[in-house]
């Protein structure tokens, strides 16, 4: 990536990462905490680390809708303004019902589109892909980062000074989106970033996406509920404050990442993503039975949650990947959209269902509703076709009719290493699917220009 591009990725990074570090950092404290608010039950408190997830993964697409009129930067601002709201709320409730709606008017700042949207204004074609991993590894850094350092800042400043945190890492985040953030040139709708309403219809029929879409509603929904009670089993079954337990999910998560390293490499570079895949959801679904049926005992206990982290975090690398190989060319950002939104929707059920199994059936009825969702998923996963190991290149063309982009589109199907190709003039680009290790780019860029310019 040239400088400007590192810098753009590298700051709406930073302003996604401060805003959800907060979020993550309440996951392993907030049952206990809930429990001395007025009019707390197992049900709301479960309501209340889950609901900011409904309203999330309701606004989302609206978000990014509205970023391309109004701008993305403003857009921007506005949600992570409604987000520090939505904090000082919660910050300031002595009620759980407080809480709850301190946690919709979290939700509703969601601004997670409209900064992948600024991402691809920002970065050219070619380092696209590179700008959202850098976004996507960050994200993926803070949930580890606060998940253990949750506990001790909570010991420090409380679960109240988290939300009041979380306030100010938005208005950091405001910092930065407003001062350090390149401003775009112009704004664009990018078809491999954003969601394009005239294709949701096609990407929700199709069913290789909607078993990846359930895959990630299920596998943050059995996050959400599990944190409503693995605190209270390793305080029962350890004997630790809340304020101590980073002392097992430290060691939990850096083991569950060394076994994640090797297993995305597999999956990867022998093609063998499917394997990896059913096995991942086989240990989630093997570790909530042992949770259900042994979560008393402290070595059951330990190896459940390093077995569910294991799970979680290959989960977490593949599936995204897996969702730009499956979309079909130009779909990209759509079918990505509408995983994301599964997502904060498994959060929320997650947090409501289990909250109410837990209120209903105690832990163990929350462990078999989690179970229930892993063999569900898991019936999915196996169904599956084998994923396709393609990945999306762009290519820049110029401006021509539907017939010439047709025309185009077809030509370029006959490049070596091409298996679609999806031609988009108003954009001026050509949406490619490619075998990485054979794609002539040289050839496809030649093939455009000539094929256009002859117009």
């Amino acid at each position: 990536m040239q400088r400007q591009e590192l810098r753009a990725a590298g700051s709406l990074a930073a302003v996604f990462s401060v805003r959800m570090l907060g979020l993550f950092m309440i996951y392993p404290v907030f049952a206990a905490f809930a429990r001395q608010l007025a009019g707390a039950t197992p049900y709301k408190t479960g309501l209340a680390l889950g609901i900011y997830g409904l309203s999330q993964g309701l606004l989302q697409m609206p978000f990014g809708v509205l970023s391309d009129r109004i701008g993305r930067k403003v857009m921007i601002v506005v949600g992570l303004l409604v987000f520090a709201l939505g904090s000082a709320v919660a910050a300031s409730s002595s009620s759980i019902d407080g809480v709850i709606w301190g946690r919709v008017l979290q939700g509703a700042g969601a601004v997670g589109s409209v900064i992948l949207a600024l991402v691809a204004d920002l970065t050219a074609e070619e380092s696209r892909t590179k700008a959202m991993a850098l976004v996507g590894m960050t994200i993926g850094f803070s949930f580890l980062v606060a998940i253990v350092t949750g506990p001790a800042i909570a010991g420090w400043i409380g679960v109240a000074g988290i939300f009041w945190l979380m306030a100010a890492l938005a208005l950091v985040g405001i910092a930065i989106t407003l001062f350090v953030v390149p401003a775009p040139r112009r704004l664009r709708v990018h078809r491999e970033a954003e969601t394009v309403p005239a294709l949701l219809g096609a990407t929700l029929r199709d069913p290789e996406l909607l078993r990846l879409d359930f895959g990630i509603f299920a596998l943050h929904a059995m996050l959400t509920a599990s944190f409503l009670v693995v605190p209270g089993l390793l305080r029962g079954t350890l004997g630790m404050s809340s304020r101590d337990q980073w002392y097992v999910y430290l060691p939990v998560l850096l083991v569950s990442v060394a076994i994640m390293a090797p297993a995305i490499i597999l999956a990867e570079r022998h093609r063998r993503m499917k394997s990896v895949l059913v096995g991942a959801v086989a240990a989630l679904a093997v570790s909530q039975l042992m949770l259900a049926l042994g979560g008393h005992d402290v070595y059951v206990l330990i190896a459940a949650m390093t077995i569910f982290f294991a799970g979680f975090n290959i989960m977490e690398a593949s599936l995204p990947s897996l969702i730009t190989k499956t979309a079909p060319s130009g779909s990209t950002g759509t079918a990505t959209g509408i995983y994301s939104s599964s997502q904060f929707l498994g959060i929320f059920i997650g947090g409501a269902i289990g909250g109410w199994m837990n209120q209903t059936h105690g832990a163990v009825g929350v462990f078999i509703f989690a179970a229930v969702l892993a063999g569900l998923w898991l019936l999915a996963a196996a169904t599956m076709r084998r994923p396709s190991h393609l990945t999306t290149r762009l290519v820049r063309v110029g401006n021509g009719s539907a017939a010439d982009a047709d025309r185009l589109a077809a030509q370029l199907r006959q490049v070596p290493g091409v298996a679609e190709a999806v031609v988009v003039p108003e954009e001026g680009l050509a949406y490619l699917k490619v075998d990485a290790k054979i794609f002539d780019r040289a050839r496809a860029e030649s093939v455009a220009g000539a094929t256009f310019e002859a117009v």
